[in-house]
């Protein structure tokens, strides 16, 4: 199925939603692309009892005329700036409109909180269902204050920081190396400093491991760890000479090392397995970790996303 150059925004109204879409309208921006603002809606799962028993049937016509409304607002903060926007309001759970629209779309971005839509879905209690799912790469973008706390929604909008520090989390499997495929698109359309990480805790593992010999060489294993990821970050660069990757093997698990990179990062970039059936709704711990506690935008790439198309990186 061929892709169309859109980012797929949930936009709900509400003032972490329209910073998601202000980070989208950068990205937009940069890469050439278009977006396509979606607002969905669910009706109630219960009906209005009439007086003589029965019950009458909801009629959505004011939800849509809202979720219009919603859109057009939104659509109006980001014309004019050089690409295409188109809006469409769709009824039907958020996370799942989304999945459903991940097929066509190169990447869909929403924000981490909202009244009831597409933040709920995705840190709610089936947390991790539109990342899981998505068949393009998911970028969860965090609306916090400088001291890591929620803005409050009667705040003043802050402008959307472009993309210079790109860090992106490894493991050795296939999803992380999917995931540092993208993270070094997004370097070369941002000409960003990238940064990969992998993390081993081994100030831990002598404490939790018994069977661990208390000899154990610590500067070998991150020596080990090291040398894996230079061969699977050279593996990744063979076709972008244009970028350069910083690695570190450090010590630490890789969401307390993501999540602390974060407080200085433009993005965070983490692979994740997204299975399908009930396993799906489930992130690894590592990438609802990030998800939760980042202090910057996160795009999480899972196995369901396509491998990288050349020339779809930027412009």
């Amino acid at each position: 199925m061929s892709r169309d150059d859109v980012i797929l925004v949930g936009v709900d109204g509400s003032l972490p939603s329209l910073f998601a879409l202000e980070w989208a309208a950068g990205e937009a921006g940069r890469r050439g692309w278009g977006l396509h603002l979606v607002c969905a809606y669910s009706l109630p799962s219960s009906t209005a009892a009439s007086l003589d028993g029965g019950y009458a049937a909801l009629d959505d016509t004011v939800i849509q005329e809202g979720a219009q409304a919603v859109l057009a607002e939104a659509a109006e903060r980001v014309e004019g700036r050089g690409f295409a926007v188109t809006t469409k309001v769709h009824a039907g759970d958020a996370a799942g409109v989304l999945v459903d629209l991940s097929h066509e779309a190169r990447m869909v971005v929403v924000g981490t909180r909202g009244r009831g839509g597409f933040a709920d879905r995705l840190l709610g209690t089936v947390s991790s269902a539109l990342p899981a799912h998505a068949h393009c790469p998911t970028v969860v973008v965090p609306l916090r204050d400088a001291d890591g706390n929620p803005v409050p929604d009667d705040a003043e909008l802050p402008p959307a920081r472009p993309v210079r520090r790109i860090v992106a989390g490894m493991d050795g499997s296939d999803a992380a190396a999917r995931a540092l495929d993208y993270a070094i698109t997004e370097a070369s359309a941002w000409g960003a400093d990238l940064t990969a990480v992998a993390g081993v805790p081994i100030g831990s593992m002598t404490g939790v491991l018994a069977w661990l010999p208390s000899s154990v060489d610590h500067e070998q294993v991150l020596a080990d760890l090291q040398e894996g990821l230079n061969v699977a970050v050279d593996r990744a660069l063979v076709d972008h000479p244009d970028v350069t990757v910083k690695r570190h093997a450090l010590d630490g698990t890789g969401a307390e090392l993501l999540t602390e990179f974060s407080v200085a990062t433009d993005l965070i970039v983490v692979g994740s397995r997204g299975r399908g059936g009930f396993a799906g709704l489930l992130l690894g711990s590592t990438s609802q970790a990030v998800l939760h506690h980042a202090q910057c935008p996160v795009m999480v790439v899972t196995n369901r996303c396509e491998p990288v198309r050349e020339g779809a990186q930027s412009a």
